[in-house]
């Protein structure tokens, strides 16, 4: 039975694992348009549980750092709080809403590693954003892939450039990750 690799073993994996350049600049666009990303679903969430602000709270918190503020616990914090917020709504829209202002407070703490799944960090909140479009829309991929080309027309040099960098988005994921899968393809196209 495979064992979970300690702590020692993880840190030796990233100090082996080569870098990518990332700048201030770049993290503060990345998470800017993540922000972006989430915003526009936000409101199937706060439809389904007008009284939690958590999902709100997170897209704030990105919004803070991508205007100057600093990487702080409370920024990681809302992301964690927005991802458990999404287990709260019955309505399955509503919980991929949450997990998009999740990721938007979470793309602030892209690490600057040469690793597929940092492309989650960039993409994850327009990946979730479009299938919370397509389950409010009835499961109709069309309203996914207008959320999808909206996400393409709207992201900025930074999550291009950064993109650049990184391999490609791994596999797996479901939906969503098709969609991640989708969006980076394009991107870098």
């Amino acid at each position: 039975m495979p064992t979970k690799p300690s702590k020692t073993d993880r840190t030796d994996r990233a100090d082996r694992m080569d870098r990518i350049a990332l700048t201030e600049d770049e993290l503060r666009e990345i998470t800017g348009f993540a922000a972006d990303c989430a915003d526009r679903v936000l409101h199937l969430f706060e439809q389904s549980l007008p009284a939690d602000p958590r999902p709100r709270e997170a897209i704030e918190a990105a919004r803070a750092f991508e205007g100057g503020g600093r990487r702080t616990r409370a920024l990681r914090m809302s992301g964690f709080a927005a991802f458990r917020a999404a287990r709260e709504p019955a309505v399955p829209a509503a919980a991929d809403a949450a997990r998009a202002a999740g990721h938007a407070a979470g793309a602030a703490f892209l690490h600057p590693l040469a690793d597929a799944h940092q492309v989650k960090h960039i993409l994850g909140a327009a990946a979730h954003a479009a299938r919370a479009r397509e389950l409010a829309a009835e499961g109709d991929p069309a309203v996914a892939a207008d959320a999808l080309a909206w996400a393409h027309a709207h992201a900025p040099a930074a999550v291009i450039t950064v993109l650049g960098r990184l391999p490609a988005a791994p596999a797996g994921g479901g939906r969503v990750g098709e969609y991640l899968r989708g969006l980076d393809g394009a991107l870098r196209a």
